[in-house]
């Protein structure tokens, strides 16, 4: 029987995903940005996100503090634009430490179980 990748990696890939979605939010707000050009800026850098969930979790991130957000008019209707506050960069930076210990600590574990 053959099982087609997709079928196979579906569903933990975008667990995955999931859990990386604050970060990669994160990660693109240190200067302003409104929610279009934050979702065309992640999936250029192949980390798409749907608008129902990037718009939820910018009111939710807000909510939490770690984001600050104004309207601005400029060539075309209203936006709002979207920028990591104090605690939101700290916790980037947190968040980020952690990331890249994760993944170190993947390699290896990836890289025995290669042999």
């Amino acid at each position: 029987m053959v099982v087609e990748r997709d079928s196979l990696t579906g569903k933990p890939e975008l667990e995955l995903r999931k859990g990386v979605l604050v970060l990669a939010v994160l990660s693109q707000l240190r200067s302003p940005e409104y929610g279009y050009s934050l979702r065309q800026a992640l999936a250029a850098r192949d980390m798409p996100i749907e608008e129902g969930t990037l718009y939820p979790l910018l009111r939710r991130l807000e909510g939490q503090g770690l984001l600050t957000s104004e309207w601005r008019i400029e060539d075309g209707p209203p936006r709002r634009y979207y920028r990591l506050s104090v605690t939101g960069e700290r916790l980037r930076r947190a968040l980020s430490a952690s990331w890249r210990g994760l993944v170190a600590t993947m390699d290896g574990l990836l890289d025995e179980g290669d042999r």
